[in-house]
């Protein structure tokens, strides 16, 4: 099963986050205390794959502790959507729903610890439509009333005619009955079948008919949920894959006292830090097959064995070295495994891992290809340490049933060089074939530039809550403090960087959704072979017309080459085209490109460029009330934008103030599946020319 979409209430600091969509990789992006850990924790709390109880001092929000505490059943903290794949059939089968209503499922728990399930396809039926209740009525009054109906059954053969019409009668005047008023209806349609009808009776069988039809509708829209039927919790959250936490807390030490692990293994009342600790010396204990309090005992000497002073027989020596031989030896066994298995994923060096057991002390020893002296763990880098220490955890607690966990990492590599950085983000790109993972972080090294639908911003609100949201430039009304909004523009701005280091050729854009856009469009170009630019072309976003100069300034580099720069021509684009063009691009106007130029109408925007019908059909998708779709009111040729927000009025639909940027992932992702083929001609011919544009010395 994959993750979709998750929401957080009610804990810590988290009063409603949201629905956050998850990808196959999803970055939390915010500064220190803005919550991001109070995002990953209740997803870990709502499967963990090891530990992860409730903590009600730590988990209950401060200002509801005492309502949560007097009836935690009655708060739930997490809610999850997934994708049930391969267990749909039997998720379907359980809770007798069609294949089609269980391909998603949405998981619940509460702080109590239970689960509640829904299936967010599935819309019970809880009434039944009049005019079909009265049908039916009527007409089995009419077939009954035309019957050849036996002698003795004159006067019964209009009784019951009459009855079913008064019934229709007596129907309230409503669009829709509700289950009282149809059980009703069945006890009169009962009432007049008599006690002892004729055994050849041709219309009481009729009146049996239709009370059983209308039987059968009752227990239709009275009938327990799907979600509330025995077994289909149980299959639901077996089924749904667990979560695996790791937090920079739970990094090891080179030296460990194994008396401490051993009571720490059994204390419920560790602290946080102290609690990611113990949890990482269990995996750790875990991979080399043993317990903490059997290293100990096979280490003991004769005397704290048997506690006595004499000295030892020779048997009693040979038993004493025999356990010691094999401590030995099983440490040296998974130093080795160890070492083997690391240099899969970690690319900074050859390294070699040896455990030793002194007494009552556990150390681990690292040495590598260039410093082949063995070092002590803690004496190396802390991003080994990290590495290392997630490493363990995430490959002991993916074992067996785990293979599919998804993984939740708290600030990782926080420790680790820019360049180790990005290595580690593109581990995740590889490890996310096989598992799901969302991270926080506020470095922008760890933030894929060509992957920013991917990034969640996480802020506090003016109420001092944690809030999430998809649009990375949404603001805080803080605008005065840099605040989050630092960290995300620092991970957008990442490409610009890139562009000056090593050589691409950046294209400024207004916003992220044109950035998102020109993004599918260079992909899909490249692709089809319809362009074959020696340079990579990158769309860092202005920030605006505030910062469109200031930006342009920085790009213009070494080489003192400003870049090329594509704005929209509504209002806001045309002032900046000719701020532009009597400032910084005086001397360089036909670097300032106009859209309407490759679209052919005036006012166009970026978004004119695409197919009007994947947008329109991926704007229906997102906004399913209104009564119009927007795809029977669109009009080509004509400004888009405008278009989206006049009918957006006239169907009451409330867009977000940023409703650009989730389109524009929407359709992004619809552009990249359906590939080039499904792009018309003359469109594809408009995308080519604006790219030449961008290279007018590769065009020539």
């Amino acid at each position: 099963m994959k993750l979709t979409k998750f929401r957080v209430t009610n804990f810590r600091s988290v009063s409603d986050s949201g629905w956050l969509e998850a990808d196959d990789v999803t970055a939390l992006i915010g500064v220190n205390e803005s919550g991001k850990t109070n995002l990953l924790l209740p997803l870990w709390k709502l499967k963990p794959a090891q530990d992860g109880e409730i903590q009600p001092t730590s988990d209950y929000p401060k200002a509801m502790f005492g309502e949560i505490r007097s009836a935690p059943g009655a708060y739930h903290f997490i809610e999850a959507e997934f994708e049930t794949g391969i267990f749909g059939a039997a998720i379907a089968h359980v809770a007798g729903v069609s294949p089609e209503i269980a391909e998603k499922v949405r998981v619940t728990r509460f702080f109590d610890g239970a689960y509640s399930i829904e299936f967010p396809k599935y819309q019970p039926a809880t009434t039944v439509a009049r005019a079909w209740l009265e049908g039916k009525l009527t007409g089995a009054a009419d077939a009954i009333g035309a019957a050849q109906a036996l002698k003795k059954e004159a006067e019964l053969q209009p009784q019951l005619a009459q009855g079913l019409r008064a019934a229709a009668d007596a129907l309230p005047d409503a669009e829709n009955v509700g289950s009282v008023h149809l059980g009703e209806t069945i006890k009169a349609v009962d009432a007049l079948i008599p006690a002892e009808p004729a055994e050849t009776s041709v219309i009481v069988p009729m009146v049996r008919q239709l009370s059983s039809v209308l039987g059968g509708e009752l227990r239709v829209i009275t009938a327990t949920p799907q979600s509330e039927v025995d077994g289909v919790i149980d299959a639901v959250v077996k089924a749904i894959p667990p979560f695996v936490y790791y937090s920079n807390y739970g990094n090891l030490d080179s030296e460990i006292y194994l008396p401490h692990v051993v009571e720490n293994f059994s204390r419920k009342d560790l602290g946080a830090k102290e609690a990611a600790k113990a949890r990482t010396l269990r995996v750790l204990f875990s991979f080399v097959k043993l317990e903490a309090k059997e290293i100990l005992e096979l280490g003991r000497d004769f005397k704290e064995v048997n506690g006595q002073n004499r000295e030892p027989t020779a048997d009693e020596i040979a038993e004493i070295a025999e356990q010691k031989r094999t401590r030995s030896i099983l440490l040296q066994s998974a130093g080795a495994t160890l070492t083997t298995r690391f240099r899969d994923w970690w690319k900074q060096g050859d390294y070699r891992f040896r455990f030793e057991a002194d007494g009552n002390h556990f150390r681990i020893w690292v040495a590598d290809d260039r410093r082949p002296t063995e070092v002590e763990l803690e004496n190396r880098s802390t991003g080994l340490q990290w590495f290392l220490s997630f490493y363990l955890v995430f490959l002991v607690e993916r074992q067996g049933d785990h293979k599919k966990a998804v993984l939740l990492l708290d600030e990782p590599g926080v420790s680790l060089h820019p360049l180790a950085q990005r290595d580690l983000s593109a581990f995740f790109e590889s490890l996310s074939k096989t598992n799901q993972i969302i991270y926080t972080s506020h470095s922008p090294f760890l933030v894929d530039a060509d992957r920013l639908e991917r990034a969640r911003k996480v802020y506090l609100a003016a109420d001092g809550t944690t809030k999430a949201t998809p649009n990375l430039r949404h603001s805080e009304g803080r605008d005065e403090q840099a605040g989050a909004a630092y960290a995300v523009h620092s991970a957008l701005n990442l490409s610009v960087a890139e562009s000056l280091l090593v050589g691409c050729r950046p294209v400024l854009v207004e916003g992220p959704s044109d950035q998102h856009y020109l993004t599918a469009i260079k992909a899909l170009l490249v692709s089809g072979a319809k362009i074959t630019p020696n340079r990579e072309i990158v769309f860092p976003p202005s920030g605006g017309t505030k910062t469109a100069r200031v930006v342009a300034s920085i790009l213009t580099g070494r080489d003192e080459v400003l870049p090329m720069m594509l704005l929209d021509d509504d209002g806001p684009g045309r002032q900046m085209r000719s701020n532009l063009a009597q400032g910084l691009y005086v001397q360089s106007p036909d670097k300032v490109l106009n859209v309407a130029n490759y679209v052919g109408y005036e006012r166009a925007e970026i978004e004119d460029l695409v197919p009007f019908d994947v947008i329109a059909d991926e704007l229906d998708r997102m906004e399913r009330g209104p009564d119009v779709r927007f795809s029977e009111v669109v009009r080509a040729g004509q400004p888009i934008v405008g278009q989206i927000e006049a009918w957006a009025q006239a169907q009451s639909v409330k867009l977000d103030e940023h409703w650009k940027v989730p389109l524009s992932i929407k359709v992004k992702q619809r552009m990249l599946t359906r590939g080039l083929i499904a792009v018309p001609e003359d469109i594809v011919d408009r995308w080519v020319r604006l790219f030449q544009a961008f290279s007018p010395q590769e065009a020539q």
